[in-house]
């Protein structure tokens, strides 16, 4: 299959903090979901023209002047879940906190029991479901966690059904996973659930052999530093990349750690210090914000721009936050936090890269030979418009490996 996208408009490339690449007019050839090719604006078009039947198997998409940008990558999702905790808002609102409704049986342990009841399909089902969602903002490629089965048969059960839904042709890919360590099952302590982790839940994740990373929520309440240090450094001696939920609430330490065991990204981040983000930072560690959950929750929106370091932004998608726009939460980051639109593409393209690399092992989040035929086309000439629009997504069409989605009632910000 070959596709062949040609825009007389501006192309983003590549999208680096300190840096954007930008082309006038472009060509790009996608063949078996690669980029083959990118070529001035109707070079590409005129020799297969020229070369009489080379386009009987070839699918053209002109999109006039619109502006082109690299696919997107979600690199924090809670993507598989059941159940509906839309109430737990007006408890907030009455000044109840997280932890004082998940000590009333809310919050995870709530939604831990409505999908350990869903059966496999409905879970796969969910996940289509909700990836065709994230392909209508301009998702090409997203990470997804478990963590809402808790005990070992349900978050295989999760680990598949995120996996599968990652194989489906046109969707987003997936880089799964294992969040066993999401909280303390009713009942249990810290210690014993942390036991049982390492003695039976994680060999039966590397035995399926679908996770390709380890994730713990670092705080206060839930899984103390040290206990998160022992799941971390066992899973991560078995081959899984190390990810970490930290200082959401408090500075709890998580940064410290984080920055010690070398993981990929630690994600939130709202409470770190200024001496947690130079660790992070000094130790190449990627810190991962989400604001579409401090927004929901009505906590303070994070310092992204004091960052010394690398930073993704993601949608952090779970019952609290069930947004999975990328344009939207960077559009929190821009008018918010004071995020430029270029570094806010940054966050959710190169260095998502970074975060989440794709299983085939193809470069994304980028426009260029050999790399994953992922990108979107926004429904204006400006490239900056792709994150200046909440509530509408800002994407006319959004191409995932070579796969064309046409979306219609896009707001067009130019005739």
């Amino acid at each position: 299959m070959r596709l062949l996208v040609t825009t007389t408009g501006t192309v983003v490339t590549h999208a680096l903090h300190d840096s954007v690449t930008i082309i006038d007019g472009a060509d790009i050839l996608i063949e078996d979901g690669v980029i083959e090719s990118i070529q001035a604006s109707g070079e590409l078009v005129e020799q297969f023209d020229a070369n009489g039947g080379a386009r009987q198997d070839l699918q053209v998409l002109d999109v006039g002047d619109k502006s082109i940008i690299p696919g997107l990558i979600d690199a924090h999702t809670h993507l598989i879940w059941d159940g509906d905790r839309s109430d737990e808002v007006g408890m907030r609102l009455r000044g109840m906190s997280y932890q004082d409704i998940a000590a009333q049986g809310g919050g995870i342990g709530r939604t831990v029991r409505a999908t350990s009841n869903a059966t496999l399909d409905h879970l796969q089902q969910i996940g289509i479901s909700r990836s065709i969602i994230a392909r209508r903002s301009g998702t090409t490629y997203l990470e997804a966690k478990s963590g809402y089965g808790l005990e070992t048969q349900a978050e295989l059960k999760l680990i598949q059904a995120a996996h599968d839904t990652g194989s489906v042709e046109g969707l987003p890919g997936t880089h799964t996973t294992w969040l066993g360590a999401h909280a303390i099952p009713d009942g249990d302590d810290e210690d014993s659930t942390v036991e049982r982790l390492l003695d039976e839940q994680l060999p039966a994740v590397i035995a399926q052999g679908l996770a390709e990373s380890v994730d713990v929520f670092c705080e206060p309440g839930w899984f103390s530093v040290e206990s998160t240090e022992r799941i971390m450094t066992n899973a991560m001696s078995q081959g899984l990349a190390g990810r970490l939920h930290i200082d959401e609430f408090v500075d709890g330490g998580g940064a410290a750690l984080a920055a010690k065991l070398g993981v990929v990204t630690a994600d939130h981040a709202l409470k770190t210090s200024r001496e947690g983000r130079v660790a992070l930072a000094e130790a190449d560690v990627i810190t991962g914000y989400l604001p579409g959950t401090p927004h929901m929750m009505n906590l303070d929106m994070p310092e992204i721009t004091a960052t010394p370091g690398p930073f993704t932004i993601a949608s952090d998608f779970n019952p609290n936050c069930p947004s999975l726009s990328l344009p939207f939460a960077a559009s929190l980051a821009v008018h918010r936090a004071g995020v430029t639109p270029q570094d806010a593409l940054a966050a959710v393209t190169t260095t998502a890269a970074r975060s989440v690399p794709r299983r085939d092992g193809l470069a994304h989040g980028v426009l260029e030979q050999g790399a994953a035929g992922s990108l979107n086309v926004l429904s204006s000439r400006s490239w900056q418009g792709w994150c200046l629009s909440p509530g509408h997504d800002p994407f006319r069409w959004t191409v995932v490996d070579g796969h064309v989605t046409k979306h219609e009632n896009t707001i067009h910000i130019v005739p």
